[in-house]
């Protein structure tokens, strides 16, 4: 069956959310300097702890947001709210610099993936599925390209195609087992892909908030971006996937192609 008017307008409001300019353009339009040169002032060792900072910070979110959201809870996504704690840890963390990010990157994320598993419940999915809490945390990993894509790998479809194994091998893990056995191989690879894509978001976050007039203020504001950015990517992705429960994915991806 075709999609219906409402349902490609739908898909175009994705599109839009999944492809515009990621975290790096709105922090620049904000800070006033391209976050590009930020990052090349910042020490090469940063890279290595914002990596290390950001895989813990997955695995102790992926163990609490998606077991606390209540499954049977219906209607609109409460984005507000994430949004306001968000913010707050935003403002502690921009008190205190770049040292804060260990103590504030992992509440964050955590906010955040809660944020999103109430987006796909919203649209449809049932988050009792693994498959669907996967998805969730899937989403950090589409708003950053990792360093290894070129122009035609750093798209929204690529990036859930990098993806696909380690998700359906994850997901048939925690089928049999269950979110407390995190540490099996299949979920740890999974969450070091993850990471590396969200890796460069964060880097761009904290880069910011090493700017020297940042500050708490500015903190806040910049978390406000970090999380607007990751719910577009949840909203956007989990229209996709509701339209292709509807109509299946190779339809739904060549009129994706072509809006």
């Amino acid at each position: 069956m075709a999609l219906s008017a409402s349902e490609i307008s739908d898909l175009r409001r994705a599109k839009d959310l999944l492809e515009n300019p990621g975290l790096a353009a709105r922090v620049s339009n904000y800070i006033g300097t391209p976050i590009e040169k930020v990052l090349k002032r910042l020490p090469e060792s940063m890279t290595v702890t914002v990596n290390e900072i950001t895989r813990k910070s997955i695995e102790k979110a992926l163990d609490i947001a998606l077991l606390t959201m209540d499954k049977d809870e219906q209607g609109a996504s409460s984005n507000w709210w994430h949004k306001l704690a968000v913010v707050a840890t935003g403002a502690g963390g921009g008190a205190f610099g770049l040292p804060a990010l260990a103590l504030e990157l992992p509440v964050s994320t955590t906010i955040m993936l809660r944020s999103i598993a109430d987006i796909a419940r919203s649209e449809g999915e049932d988050l009792r599925s693994p498959d669907a809490r996967l998805q969730c945390v899937q989403v950090l990993a589409l708003g950053g390209s990792s360093k290894g894509d070129d122009g035609t790998e750093s798209g929204y479809f690529a990036a859930r195609a990098a993806l696909a194994k380690s998700i359906s091998e994850a997901a048939a893990h925690l089928t049999k087992k269950g979110l407390s056995h995190h540490g099996a191989p299949a979920i740890v690879r999974l969450i070091s892909q993850v990471a590396t894509r969200f890796s460069i978001v964060v880097s761009e976050k904290a880069a910011a908030q090493a700017v020297p007039v940042v500050g708490a203020f500015g903190g806040a504001a910049i978390n406000s971006l970090f999380i607007d950015h990751f719910q577009d990517m949840g909203r956007g992705h989990f229209i996709v996937r509701k339209l292709e429960r509807l109509h299946g994915r190779e339809e739904v991806r060549r009129l994706y192609d072509t809006l």
